[in-house]
C-alpha cells in the first residue's frame, strides 16, 4: 500500500482545511486528499481529522455523499435547531429501549435539527428528577454533537456553544413550567 499526498484543493464540493459533518462522528476537518493503492487499484481519499476524538478517518472521495458527509449547517439551520430547544419535550410513551434506539439514530443521522430534538427531549433541569445512566449518556452525546457544530458554524468555542444551548433550554423550561398543567390534561382530552 503506497501513500501519496495530493495538492488537490477541492473534490466533490469539499475543500482541504474545511470543517465538515460526518454523520456517525460529528464535526471533523478535512486535512488533505491522498491517493492509496490497494490491490492494484488507486483510491482517492479525504483525510478527516476529528480532533476531540483523536481520530483520523479516510473516506473515498467518490463515497463522501453516499456516506452522508456534508458541509456545516447554514446559520438559518443553526437558528432553527436552537429554536427547537425552546419547545416542549416530545417524549413518546414507548419502552425506553425503543426510544433509545430512535434517539441514537437521530444523533448518528448528522442532522442538526434531529440532534436538537434529542437534546430538547432528554434535557433535565435542576428541579426535575434524575436521569438514568443511559438517558444521560444519550443526552451528553447529542449535546456534544450539537455544540461542536454550532461552535464551528458560529466560530465560537464548544463551551460557549454549550452555554448558548443551555440558555435556550432554560427559556423553554420557564415557558414549559406554565404549560406543565396543560400537558397532564392532554391525554384525557384525547380519549374524550
Amino acid at each position: 500500500m503506497t501513500l501519496k499526498n495530493k495538492k488537490a484543493v477541492q473534490r466533490q464540493g469539499f475543500r482541504t482545511s474545511e470543517y465538515i459533518v460526518y454523520p456517525s462522528h460529528g464535526v471533523g476537518q478535512i486535512m488533505g486528499i491522498e491517493e492509496q493503492s490497494v490491490a492494484g487499484a488507486t483510491l482517492e481519499l479525504f483525510v478527516i481529522n476529528f480532533e476531540k476524538d483523536k481520530m483520523t478517518l479516510r473516506v473515498p472521495t467518490a463515497k463522501a455523499e453516499s456516506v452522508g458527509m456534508r458541509k456545516l449547517s447554514e446559520e438559518d439551520v443553526v437558528g432553527k435547531a436552537l429554536e427547537i430547544l425552546k419547545g416542549r419535550a416530545r417524549v413518546k410513551r414507548t419502552m425506553w429501549s425503543r426510544r433509545a434506539q430512535e434517539y441514537e439514530a437521530k444523533i448518528n443521522s448528522g442532522d442538526l435539527i434531529s440532534i436538537g430534538e434529542v437534546v430538547r427531549d432528554l434535557y433535565r433541569a435542576e428541579s426535575q428528577p434524575e436521569q438514568s445512566y443511559s438517558e444521560r449518556q444519550l443526552y451528553e452525546a447529542a449535546l456534544d454533537r450539537m455544540s461542536r457544530e454550532i461552535g464551528a458554524v458560529k466560530k465560537i468555542t464548544e463551551t460557549e456553544a454549550v452555554h448558548e444551548i443551555e440558555a435556550m433550554l432554560a427559556k423553554g423550561q420557564r415557558r414549559g413550567a406554565a404549560r406543565a398543567a396543560e400537558a397532564e390534561d392532554e391525554p384525557q382530552e384525547e380519549a374524550a
